[in-house]
């Protein structure tokens, strides 16, 4: 993967973004509520770079980042697991990934997304339609993947996530996912909320804790300003003791790398391996989807890789 802006204007300022940008697990009401917050402001800018995006596919993309960021909070190991929407609208859908080691990735379908007038707020559900959401998780321990698939249901990725969880998992869940923009429409704070109630939580501390993130400020002006992911939920759940347990990075990542985009070629069938090798184009470009790399061959590397699986010819 090649990242082509990496956020920051200096090696000290990208430094600094990457120390910032982290995920930290807690609790709540003695273990009643699990919670994840999460300052994803680096990943969600070199996401847009990467993708080359504008203001409303950043919105849809970063927002399926930061949901898939706050998922991987439980992963293990070598767990990862995927958030996938198809659906009618003009996004057509998107894949966001993520996995234990809080590397995300990802892609839409779509881009740029055709709208037929200036967006008059940040309301995406005609833009997504009618459609599914499906999350596959892919344990180390287990012997297949999991996957839960619901309708989509809001138009709201956070909503339609929290919908997942209570309807595939039965576990009432609230996300909170938010990307802040300056007027000349750069990324400024982007985080996320992810709060789950375990079954011992009274209908009381759910109700209350539903009020206190509606009313929470938004996540992207609280980054924009610098506020620390501990203080915040320190300030806002205080009633009900937070007690935080670790904390670990947040970072756009895609492990593709030109060796690997080499071996797809290596598979190609004969002869259109061959159609390559005579008629081109020069240099051959191949493009990761997940992060949008572009790796080229020149012809004597195309030359190489037919010559050695077929000499004869």
């Amino acid at each position: 993967m090649i990242k082509k802006e990496p956020y920051g204007k200096t090696l000290k300022d990208q430094l600094l973004a990457g120390a910032k940008d982290r995920l930290y697990n807690f609790l709540l009401a003695n273990g009643a509520i699990r919670g994840v917050i999460m300052n994803g402001t680096r990943m969600v800018n070199e996401m847009r770079a990467n993708h080359e995006l504008g203001i409303l596919e950043t919105l849809v993309l970063g927002r399926a980042y930061l949901g898939a960021g706050l998922m991987s909070a439980d992963l293990k190991s070598a767990d990862r697991l995927s958030i996938k929407i198809d659906c009618s609208g003009p996004i057509k859908g998107l894949v966001a990934e993520s996995n234990a080691f809080g590397e995300v990735r990802g892609f839409l379908q779509n881009v740029p997304i055709p709208i037929d007038k200036p967006m008059e707020s940040f309301d995406l559900s005609p833009f997504f339609g009618a459609g599914f959401l499906e999350v596959t998780k892919h344990l180390e321990d287990a012997k297949q993947p999991f996957t839960g698939k619901v309708a989509l249901k809001y138009g709201n990725i956070a909503q339609d996530l929290a919908n997942y969880y209570l309807t595939s998992e039965q576990i009432p869940t609230a996300f909170n996912l938010s990307i802040k923009f300056d007027r000349d429409g750069n990324v400024t704070g982007a985080g996320g909320l992810f709060l789950q109630a375990m079954p011992e939580a009274r209908e009381e501390l759910t109700m209350d804790l539903e009020n206190r993130v509606k009313n929470l400020p938004s996540l992207g002006d609280i980054f924009t300003e610098d506020k620390d992911p501990e203080s915040l939920v320190r300030d806002v759940f205080q009633k009900h003791a937070p007690r935080f347990l670790s904390n670990r990075r947040i970072e756009f990542m895609c492990h593709c790398n030109k060796e690997r985009l080499r071996s797809y070629l290596t598979l190609l069938p004969i002869d259109e391996l061959k159609d390559i090798r005579e008629n081109g184009p020069f240099p051959l470009e191949m493009r990761c989807h997940h992060c949008n790399t572009v790796y080229s061959f020149k012809k004597s590397a195309i030359m190489e890789i037919y010559g050695k699986r077929f000499p004869d010819n």
